[in-house]
């Protein structure tokens, strides 16, 4: 009966917490400044709206802060879940959570350290369905995707959702860094085809969507293994996302990024290293000396400006029930690739001016 009316009043208290929103607090923002503290930021947030009882606790989160803290912070937690992981959890997409998290905790992010900006705005359509294509070269948490997700949704008021690695979704690290549904319940996507087709099929989430939105790397995995050297040079494309705009007739809207490639600056990929502890990839560089140290960073990203450029949109009319469907998907992905590539050489240019 006791522990009935203490979960009736944890519940009770989490509804109030709910209506009143999450307030950026003193210590929020010195987390923000700190980079061991990101990883407390996007927990203490899923804390606030959702019950977690896997989820870090404050003496967990303290020992985050130091060096070799977090090491400590996972045997506690270990120990206090009884010797297991933490429950592995399938949720669902929660756009009024999305809004919170993207008000509450990435506007700071994207406004005062990634300064995202929007150029060559007029080329934004009014409404979706749209597969928004962008070059992903950040070698690291995926900022520069949540970045322009969150200036979609400020632009046009979009519910936007990213197509992500697998491995954001179910690798180890991943399950004892975040919450188990965190990247679902943000709207993440995973990148396979079978979940990438039902996401473009699947109803419009909220009205004022106006159409489904959905980000998308069509380098896929291979942008952030070129590394530093190869940071602008696009990789071959997947050609998934055309058959799919051709087949439900969405429209493709190509995005430029520059300044990704300084989220995780002069990296290298080791593939064996990578291959062994089972990551889509591991880039090293001088930053692995600290993330050994703090291995809460692994969210973090390096303070840089990210600018995209909306390109105009691109309509296919593939007819891909013809013989010749094939070969014309795979040629209108080539010249997709070598039209952004020109873009970006030509934006680099520019800024190396």
């Amino acid at each position: 009966m006791i522990n009935q009316h203490s979960e009736n009043l944890l519940n009770t208290q989490l509804e109030n917490a709910r209506d009143k929103g999450y307030i950026f607090s003193w210590f929020d923002w010195f987390c923000l400044w700190y980079p061991p503290g990101w990883l407390i930021l996007f927990n203490r947030h899923w804390q606030h709206y959702q019950t977690d009882p896997d989820g870090w606790n404050w003496l967990e989160y303290g020992l985050f802060l130091i060096p070799g803290g977090f090491y400590l912070a996972l045997l506690s937690r270990w120990l206090r879940l009884g010797f297991r992981s933490p429950r592995k959890e399938v949720g669902e997409f929660d756009p009024k959570y999305q809004q919170a998290f993207s008000k509450e905790v990435l506007s700071p992010i994207v406004k005062y350290y990634f300064r995202g900006e929007l150029q060559q705005v007029e080329n934004l359509p009014p409404t979706g369905p749209l597969i928004v294509a962008m070059n992903h070269a950040g070698m690291c948490f995926p900022w520069d995707f949540l970045t322009l997700g969150y200036l979609l949704s400020e632009a046009r008021e979009w519910t936007v959702q990213p197509v992500a690695s697998p491995a954001l979704f179910e690798h180890p690290w991943v399950i004892w860094w975040l919450p188990a549904k965190w990247p679902q319940v943000l709207g993440g996507v995973r990148a396979e085809l079978d979940d990438f087709e039902v996401a473009i099929a699947a109803p419009t989430p909220t009205a004022n969507a106006q159409g489904k939105i959905l980000l998308y790397a069509p380098e896929g995995i291979r942008g952030p293994l070129k590394g530093w050297k190869r940071r602008y040079q696009l990789q071959k494309f997947d050609v998934s996302f055309i058959k799919l705009s051709d087949r439900y007739q969405i429209p493709i809207l190509p995005v430029v990024c520059i300044g990704s490639e300084s989220l995780h600056p002069w990296t290298v990929n080791f593939t064996k290293l990578q291959r062994l502890v089972k990551l889509p990839f591991l880039p090293f560089s001088p930053l692995m000396f600290v993330l050994i140290l703090f291995p809460s960073m692994g969210i973090w990203a390096m303070r840089t400006r990210l600018r995209y450029f909306i390109q105009p949109l691109e309509q296919l009319e593939l007819k891909t029930h013809s013989g010749k469907g094939r070969v014309a998907i795979y040629q209108q992905a080539q010249q997709l690739r070598e039209k952004l590539q020109a873009k970006i050489t030509l934006m680099v240019n520019k800024s190396a001016l």
